[in-house]
This record gives structure tokens, sequence and C-alpha cells, in this order.
């Protein structure tokens, strides 16, 4: 690990690279196989696809990563925690809205970041239809190589909320209560949208195509990459429901909301 601030933050630079080469790398073939005939298996549920396609690009961005990075370990979705001997660990998701990619909604990414200790320092999300690629280093954020600062609404009347919530575990668990929750926020944004992944609608808030991000039963591989974009990005990013900088519920928006309505269902969550 880097001794001093300045020789981590050049490092971070390494690093981000290092994810954003990965993540080019698996794009075509994600690309070629999206819409296509594929196997699709159930992890937890139903509402938890995997197909060949996530496993491979998996495979592929760890090799890339740990030939770049030598010694550093991965934590992935689909094949668990990898560890290493070094400062480095990657965490990596191959599809991040599996459900999406594997139905046709192009609204879907591969996301990889990287944690230095208990510190965030580099990530990259590849949005593989669009050709988007969200960056950030210590230095800063970065959408296709440009530096990136979010903007948008100040009021949540006037915002657009893209957000997980609720899913059936989130049904299961809370009931009609976290449903009358969720019909507040709703009523209080402009516009609400369940669009299916975490790593790409954070990637949005930092840009500010959307105003607020929120999810509540999420993993780390999901947002790693995405809260250093926000945070680097100037948006805000707030983490809930547990210690530690990967907690299961996640809260962002651009620095110009005024999230009331947000706020109070973060609250709500305890």
């Amino acid at each position: 690990m880097p001794a001093a601030d300045a020789d981590l933050t050049s490092y971070s630079t390494e690093l981000r690279e290092a994810a954003a080469g990965a993540a080019r790398l698996v794009a075509d073939d994600l690309r070629a196989a999206f819409r296509g005939t594929m196997n699709i298996e159930f992890k937890r549920d139903q509402h938890d696809p995997v197909t060949e396609h996530d496993r491979r690009a998996e495979e592929a961005i760890t090799k890339s990563l740990t030939a770049r990075i030598p010694d550093s370990g991965v934590v992935g979705e689909e094949d668990g925690a990898q560890p290493g001997s070094g400062s480095v660990t990657w965490y990596v998701d191959p599809i991040d809205g599996t459900a999406n990619f594997a139905r046709g909604l192009a609204f879907w990414c591969t996301s990889i970041g990287a944690v230095v200790g208990d510190r965030i320092v580099a990530g990259a999300i590849l949005d593989p239809m669009t050709g988007d690629l969200f960056t950030a280093d210590l230095s800063g954020a970065y959408l296709n190589g440009d530096p990136l600062r979010s903007t948008g609404r100040r009021a949540e009347a006037e915002a657009f909320l893209i957000t997980g919530y609720p899913s059936a575990r989130d049904v299961a668990v809370d009931g009609p209560e976290g449903l009358a929750h969720f019909g507040e926020l709703v009523t209080a944004y402009g516009t609400l949208r369940r669009a299916g992944s975490a790593a790409l609608s954070l990637a949005y808030v930092a840009a500010g195509w959307v105003d607020a991000a929120m999810g509540t039963a999420v993993n780390a591989w999901d947002i790693c990459a995405g809260r250093l974009i926000v945070e680097q990005a100037g948006a805000t990013y707030q983490g809930f429901g547990a210690e530690g900088w990967n907690q299961p519920g996640y809260a962002a928006h651009t620095p110009d909301l005024d999230p009331v309505a947000l706020n109070t269902f973060v609250t709500s969550r305890g």
C-alpha cells in the first residue's frame, strides 16, 4: 500500500485505468449476447437470475485485473471472494442488472471498484449499449475521459428518482408500511422509475441525468464503483443499514437537490 496520500492518489489512477480496461475487455462480448438466446439460471429465487455471460465476463475481468495488478484480491458476484496477498481488493459485478440483460431491457452495466484498506480508491462503470464509461479515482470523476460534475433540480417535485425499492424481499419484510413509504416517494418526486441496476443508477446521479437514486438491499459489488463516482462528481452518497462503506442501503442525490422525502424514507429504515 502506498505510504503517502500523494502516492495513493497516483496509484488510484493506475487502478482506475485497470478497472476501465477490464470493463472494456468484456463489452463487445456482452453487447453481442444481448437479446440473443441464452441459458438463464436462478440463484436465491426467481428474482435473482444469472446467465453464462455473467460467469464468463467475471472470469475474464478477474484475469485482466490480477494480471495488471498482481496479488490483488477479487470479490465477484458470481465466483465469490478470491483473496490476494496485496493491498487491493476488487469488487466486480460483470452484469449489474442481469434481469434486464436477460430479457432485453437496455439498462445494465459492468461495474468494477477497487478498495485499498477500507477505502474505495478507484472505480469504473461501463454501459456497453451506449459506450458511456464512468470512472473515478482520488483525483476526480470522469465520463468518457472528461471531468464529471453532478448537477440537477432542487425541488423533489421537479426531480427524477431511480430506485430498486420495493423488491419482493422488501414487500415481504416491510409489508403495507413499506409500500406506504414508497407511495410517499412516488407522490413527492416528479418522476420515479424502478430501473434495475444500482450501479448504473448511481452513475446517472453523478452525471446529473437523474437527481436521486435509492436502494435497500444491495451488495458491495453493486455500489463500490458507483459510490466513489458519485462522491468524486460532487454529489452526495449516504449508506444505511450497517457499518462500513458497503452498507446494504444507499441514497444518493445531486448537490442541488433538497431531498426531504428521500431523507424521511431513509430515516424510516432505521
